[in-house]
């Protein structure tokens, strides 16, 4: 039995150095790669900053010079009027194109000058009587002031008044003295 016994503990040894020799031949066990460090506590990112705005350089109008009727009074308006006057033919309150072109300019100017009230003074020559030049007067007034409102002029900054005869701009008794008197004629009442 010995020998039996002897061949187990060389089969047991054999086991043993087998087992040993096959512990040490056997792969290790893989190592632990090593973590990344721990994210630092971070606070969140803040958004990029909006881009400065480029503002436009000032643009500075120029210099406008002061417009020499705004200072005048209505006295050196009148002196010196820049408002035409529109002639009419004889016993007549038709616009003729001069008239016509004489109201185009006066209610540029009224536009340019949109604070001025305006009388329309309707006049005649010395022929007729006092009572039809008054009435013809009146006609050549309202034609001028219809045709301004047609224009654009606001009526309330226009008045008329007729003083048929009574105020020639022509003291003569010739055609070129009546054709200058009949004539509807304006005066700045306000500024």
């Amino acid at each position: 039995m010995r020998i039996r016994r002897l061949d187990s503990i060389v089969i047991s040894g054999a086991i043993a150095a087998s087992l040993a020799l096959g512990a040490c031949s056997a792969k290790k066990p893989p190592a632990a790669r090593p973590l990344p460090p721990p994210a630092a506590a971070t606070t969140p990112t803040p958004p990029p900053a909006p881009a400065p705005v480029q503002e436009s350089p000032i643009v500075t109008a120029p210099a406008v010079p002061e417009d020499p009727m705004a200072s005048r009074t209505v006295d050196d308006l009148n002196r010196d009027s820049p408002m035409r006057p529109a002639f009419f033919e004889y016993d007549s309150a038709e616009l003729s194109a001069d008239a016509r072109a004489a109201l185009d300019a006066n209610a540029a100017v009224l536009k340019k000058y949109p604070t001025w009230a305006v009388t329309i003074e309707g006049h005649c020559d010395e022929r007729g009587t006092a009572e039809y030049n008054l009435a013809l007067g009146e006609r050549r007034a309202v034609a001028a002031q219809a045709y301004l409102a047609s224009l654009g002029i606001a009526a309330d900054r226009l008045k008329t008044v007729s003083y048929g005869k009574e105020f020639p701009f022509d003291p003569g008794h010739d055609e070129a003295a009546y054709a200058k008197n009949r004539r509807a004629h304006f005066v700045i009442t306000g500024k």
